[in-house]
């Protein structure tokens, strides 16, 4: 009896302290996420422009892919809206070049093909246009503007909060980046977005600590 007693005494100590130790865990990873988002916003915080016309020229603008339609089937404002943008930019002659970047992984899934259809529909010159198929993470869409387009200095083209992010990531590789901000989505919309983006700030550091370098390189492509 006495050591069935002990054993649960035991047990019980053991999730106590398992207890605590996933508080202190999560405890944790909310500062982290707290300091990676502060962090971020402010050393971005002159960088992200919402006016055409206070916003500084540059050759080229990354635009940065995502999906054209939702699971559900309706429109992806986050899309449309940074279509607008791009047209805005370059029609207002701020960007003479737009390299969109997004994901192909599958046949069936081409985010820089779908947004250069739009554009075209705008009358965004085809020769104005260049590809990055494998924008997968926009980790990998800053640093491959670099190392494939060998662009430096150049205007990011998505949400604020996105371009924040992607903003930091090009000053720690040591470019010269601005955004232009693309209208947001109502904040019911967004917020299934906006949570996954506080944990992908807080992966930016580690991104940045190891040096990470894009899942896909690839030939070098001159744009002119």
């Amino acid at each position: 009896m006495n050591f069935l007693k002990r054993i649960v005494n035991k047990v019980i100590s053991l999730i106590k302290r398992f207890k605590w130790m996933l508080l202190a865990k999560v405890f944790i990873t909310i500062l982290l996420i707290a300091w990676a988002d502060y962090s971020i916003n402010q050393t971005t915080r002159n960088l992200v422009f919402n006016n055409i016309e206070l916003i500084p020229h540059n050759k080229v603008g990354l635009l940065l892919g995502t999906s054209k339609l939702l699971s559900s089937g309706k429109d992806n404002q986050y899309f449309f809206n940074r279509i607008a943008a791009a047209v805005e930019l370059f029609k207002a002659n701020k960007i003479d070049f737009i390299v969109i970047s997004g994901d192909n992984s599958t046949k069936d899934y081409n985010e820089p093909m779908d947004m250069k259809n739009e554009l075209l529909k705008y009358g965004i010159p085809e020769n104005k246009i260049f590809l990055d198929y494998a924008g997968f993470r926009t980790y990998d869409s800053v640093v491959r503007l670099n190392k494939i387009f060998g662009v430096s200095d150049f205007t990011i083209i998505s949400q604020e909060f996105h371009n924040r992010r992607a903003i930091y990531i090009a000053k720690r590789r040591g470019y010269n980046a601005i955004g232009y901000n693309a209208k947001d989505v109502n904040k019911f919309y967004g917020f299934k977005t906006k949570v996954r983006e506080k944990f992908s700030r807080l992966k930016v550091f580690k991104d940045i600590i190891f040096n990470k370098e894009p899942k896909y390189m690839g030939t070098k492509v001159e744009i002119k």
